[in-house]
């Protein structure tokens, strides 16, 4: 199965198109999310949205900076350009969550999780001796 949960911010604002026999809308942005390091550059990625989704993110109106999560699929396309071969990543968006804005769904608007105050570890179990074992 594939399936992929990324948390990144919207790099560029989303563009809404139609597919040439205007059936499909296709909504696509790209986000971008740190590297492992520090000092590594954020990479970025292409994310694409079909039909109720696309025109959902187009309502939405995400702006560069918004942080999101994304859940979808990831695929990798092999393109030729100038005779050259291209790998893309490309993930098609399923869900989109947004974290950071008011108003939002429903991740910030739930409360937060209560946190036991002191954690108590559990009473220690007494292992029996070999010779209190019924058997």
């Amino acid at each position: 199965m594939n399936t992929f949960i990324l948390m990144a911010e919207v790099f560029t604002e989303p563009e809404l198109r139609s597919t040439p026999d205007n059936q499909n809308e296709i909504s696509s942005f790209l986000v971008q999310f740190p590297g492992k390091n520090a000092e590594d550059t954020p990479s970025r990625l292409k994310v694409t949205g079909w039909n109720n989704l696309a025109r959902e993110i187009m309502e939405k109106k995400y702006q560069k900076g918004d942080r999101l999560i994304i859940e979808g699929r990831l695929r990798i396309n092999l393109l030729e350009r100038n005779g050259y071969k291209e790998k893309v990543t490309e993930l098609t968006a399923q869900r989109i969550h947004p974290i950071d804005k008011a108003n939002t769904s429903d991740i910030t608007s739930r409360p937060p999780m209560a946190i036991p105050a002191k954690f108590v570890p559990p009473a220690a179990t007494v292992i029996p001796k070999e010779d209190d074992i019924p058997f």
